[in-house]
């Protein structure tokens, strides 16, 4: 039986092909990767400099991560050769919840040291804050997705090519979020230990002072 949103869907344009019809898949692998690799970024700074995330830090990886899953969806669809509308639009949804729910944590972190004297929590990059430079790429994201979207019949394909550098950097695209993702939450256990969560400043990997690896030198989680 025919139902009328199956009707509408076989009536609907499949949209171009070509270069233009895979613009959306590309910018699904870019934010994929993007994102992924702005995660990794802030890992680097954690071990790199012994700069601990607080809660607020966390909640903008876990936002920055489900922007990426939002992009993750549309690859993993559209390797398999053939991506509806559907596809797109909840792929897309997700990124757009991740952006609008780590650009209003990054908003709520940057109010917090907004007075004049405030030096702000962790170092800078180029001058601002991670949680700043956190505010524009959330703000940016959300911008390039309405740019896209307003474009959406000429840049979403419904049949992409599976082979060649669409499989290999979209597969890649995949494996690199899973294993952040993994690399993350280790991260995340080890900051909090066996406590239900991170104290606002943290200062140590509480994991470690719990099972006894290390003794002393660690504000104890309130």
């Amino acid at each position: 039986m025919v139902t009328p949103a199956t009707a509408a869907e076989s009536t609907a344009t499949p949209g171009r092909g070509g270069a233009l019809g895979q613009v959306q898949y590309w910018l699904a692998v870019i934010f994929v990767v993007g994102w992924t690799g702005v995660v990794c970024g802030g890992l680097a700074v954690q071990f790199g400099t012994w700069d601990y995330p607080c809660p607020l830090c966390m909640v903008q990886r876990n936002f920055m991560i489900l922007a990426a899953l939002g992009g993750a969806y549309i690859v993993a669809k559209a390797l398999r050769g053939a991506i509806s509308r559907r596809h797109y639009m909840t792929g897309w949804g997700l990124c757009i919840v991740g952006c609008f729910g780590g650009g209003f944590t990054s908003w709520r972190q940057t109010m917090l040291h907004i007075l004049p004297g405030d030096k702000g929590y962790g170092g800078a990059v180029l001058g601002l804050h991670l949680y700043v430079w956190a505010l524009i790429l959330f703000v940016a994201a959300i911008a390039t997705i309405g740019v896209v979207l307003a474009f959406a019949d000429e840049t979403a394909a419904t049949v992409l090519p599976t082979g060649g550098i669409h499989r290999a950097l979209g597969t890649f695209a995949l494996w690199f979020v899973g294993v952040v993702i993994v690399v993350n939450l280790v991260s995340v256990f080890c900051l909090a230990g066996f406590h239900w969560y991170l104290p606002d400043n943290p200062s140590c990997y509480q994991l470690f002072h719990d099972v006894g690896i290390l003794d002393g030198g660690c504000t104890a989680v309130e």
